[in-house]
């Protein structure tokens, strides 16, 4: 107990100290008015600048905790250590996200495609205590809401209105996560391993993952999760392992709160895991009655083998951990499958119909060449080498089976009308194949050192040796950062479009950040005050708006009539019907018989429409799936009569290019 509760208590430290960096970083660059990220190379300079400081902060954790767990060394050193590395990977998060983007309110990737929903969900969640769906009125949310009500907390506590808490909320979250699984690194490793593991993850992490921040994190924290879960059920001793079971459980229920591709991939892991260990207890129960038929004893010296574990453990041990997460899970996914079972009609979902480039052929980013390529490679060559002698090993190439498992049956599921996403499994596989080359590295590393200090075969004399290995690790040290760095100098250029679009894309404010003329997005601010005094003393989260217009419902958290499309779309809101529904409006030929079509839905009806006006009419853009084709989505147009918005019913504002209709 005394062990774990300083765990704990590391843990808390190193998140504090997280979000203290963060908010340094943040509020520091934000007093000051920067230049766009890409018309001036300042920010990319001061960028480089805190990226070597957070390099280096972990490099004195690295050697502070050394001189610590010397012989003779001080305690103080280690605890030192513990905290500077998890710190120094926070502030990496926070200087490679937070100074490029310093001169704009929007995350990466702006409000553009995916970001423009998740902002949208992040707004509706800053509204609510409960858990309500990012669109639809009266629906319990059928994404997972965990990163999401805990980002609207933060909004709240900030005083931010969601769309501009979304920056700050990913980054303080990532750099959150990156100092926790440094933290947790540190625990299951030896301290300086366990910081350069944990920094090397958050890189990559960085560089693959971030513009999707609440998946980013799942993926950060799969392989240490891997490392314990292959220790819970398949345990050197039969009451071992029963700590990391607990952990698995907590990680698996939370993130099936937060990011659900990612959990069933950590979840079909370790019940891939449990199978592999079941077989090999089979297999290690067998080869004991040979001996013990043989009469074989060990008293030759040689080590006795491992007692074989029961074949019931690795079932049990995954049943426990199954029930215990799904539990966990059930406090954010309750009210959905609540309703589902109640038998609220639903659409099936296009959720998985999503089909690219990359999710047609296997992810190999061991062969991509470059730093990250390397490593992959020699990651992927530890794993093979090291398979029958480490279970870090046995762990990590269990979890990269998983994920090539999981592309394969993507790619075959195809035939059915579907896909399993296993393109978006990219990131977590780098991340297990660095993982792996890091301690690839740290072998030959070691080898290296301990060859420092011999001679021909036979060690030098001990003070000589000492001085030469002392020098090796120096360089080691040397070679491993200026890796790191390059790295890392190198993650703004690899999101270069991403950076792009939070500086070109039009901002709640109506500005854009890149100081160029903002788009029509600029009018939102009239049209949501034109909504509100066309309904006095009622709240934004109690309207329903009608909007096609780009990210409109993702800087103001009115209810939506249709959600952004149909792969994001509770499947309790009947995306297709209400498409159908809103193409019949094209056929009104009074404002009486639109605005009966309007009340005999089955939901409820819009209580303000944002259109364009187009000709006689008013035009709205609707969306349909596609899929198998790519893209796809299919942008089409319904134009509303400008007749069957005449009569007492409905009321017509022209604000800027849009026209906005009020419905009585």
């Amino acid at each position: 107990m005394p062990v774990a509760l300083r765990g704990l208590g590391l843990a808390g430290a190193a998140t504090l100290l997280a979000a203290v960096v963060t908010a340094v970083v943040l509020a520091g660059f934000s007093l000051v008015s920067f230049p766009a990220y890409g018309n001036s190379n300042v920010l990319r300079a001061l960028t480089v600048v805190g990226q070597v400081a957070a390099i280096a902060l972990v490099m004195l954790g690295i050697l502070s905790a050394r001189a610590g767990e010397q012989p003779g060394g001080r305690s103080a050193l280690v605890r030192l250590g513990k905290l500077a590395a998890p710190t120094g990977s926070a502030l990496l998060v926070a200087a490679t996200l937070g100074i490029p983007l310093a001169a704009s309110r929007l995350y990466l990737h702006g409000v553009s495609v995916d970001q423009e929903f998740r902002t949208q969900f992040l707004g509706r969640s800053a509204t609510s205590l409960g858990l309500p769906d990012m669109a639809y009125a009266d629906l319990p949310s059928f994404y997972p809401s965990g990163w999401f009500w805990l980002g609207g907390r933060f909004a709240d506590l900030a005083g931010l209105e969601g769309w501009a808490a979304y920056k700050p909320w990913s980054i303080l979250s990532l750099a959150i996560a990156a100092a926790l699984v440094t933290v947790l690194w540190t625990r299951l490793l030896r301290t300086d391993l366990g910081a350069a593991v944990g920094l090397a993850s958050t890189s990559i992490m960085l560089a693959y993952g971030s513009p999707e921040p609440y998946g980013a994190i799942v993926a950060l924290f799969l392989p240490p999760v891997l490392i314990l879960a292959w220790h819970a059920v398949n345990p050197t001793a039969r009451h071992a392992g029963r700590g990391a079971a607990l952990t698995t459980t907590l990680f698996l229920g939370v993130s099936a709160s937060m990011y659900t591709l990612y959990t069933g991939l950590a979840a079909g892991t370790v019940v891939l895991m449990a199978l592999v260990a079941t077989v090999t207890a089979v297999f290690a129960g067998r080869r004991a009655d040979r001996a013990e038929d043989r009469g074989t004893d060990r008293a030759d010296g040689a080590h006795p083998a491992r007692e074989p574990l029961p074949l019931w453990l690795p079932s049990v041990r995954l049943a426990a951990i199954g029930f215990g997460s799904i539990a966990i899970a059930l406090i954010v996914w309750a009210p959905y499958l609540l309703a589902a079972l109640r038998g609220t009609p639903a659409d099936s979902g296009t959720a998985m119909h999503y089909l690219p480039d990359a999710g047609a052929r296997l992810p190999l980013p061991m062969t991509a060449g470059g730093l990250t390529g390397w490593v992959c490679l020699a990651g992927l060559v530890w794993i093979v080498a090291r398979a029958w002698t480490s279970r870090r090993a046995q762990a990590l190439g269990l979890g990269v089976v998983a994920v090539y498992l999981w592309c394969l049956a993507s790619m075959a599921i195809t035939v059915l009308g579907t896909t399993m996403l296993g393109f978006r499994l990219e990131p977590v596989l780098i991340g297990l194949l660095v993982v792996a080359g890091v301690f690839a590295i740290t072998d030959v590393a070691g080898l290296a050192v301990r060859l420092a200090g011999r001679q021909n075969g036979t060690d030098r004399p001990a003070a000589e040796a000492a001085d030469r290995r002392r020098r090796a690790t120096a360089v080691v040290g040397v070679l491993a950062s200026l890796a790191a760095l390059a790295h890392a100098q190198g993650i703004p250029d690899h999101l270069h479009e991403e950076i792009r679009l939070a500086y070109t894309d039009t901002d709640g404010h109506g500005e854009r950040a890149d100081r160029y003329p903002p788009g029509p997005e600029s009018h939102y601010a009239e049209v949501d005050e034109t909504i509100r005094e066309a309904f006095p003393g009622r709240r934004r989260t109690d309207l329903v708006v009608v909007s096609t217009a780009d990210a409109f419902l993702a800087y103001h958290p009115y209810l939506a009539y249709q959600a952004v499309t149909s792969h994001y779309a509770n499947p309790l809101g009947r995306y297709a019907d209400r498409n159908e529904a809103m193409l019949r409006w094209e056929d009104a030929t009074s404002g009486a018989e639109l605005h009966a079509m309007m009340d005999q839905t089955p939901w409820r009806g819009p209580d303000a429409i944002v259109t364009r006006r187009s000709g006689d009419g008013y035009a709205l853009r609707l969306a349909e799936d596609t899929y198998p084709n790519d893209p796809n989505v299919r942008r089409f147009g319904v134009t509303i009569p400008a007749e069957a918005v005449e009569g007492p019913h409905f009321e017509v504002h022209d604000v800027g290019p849009f026209a906005v209709i009020v419905v009585r």
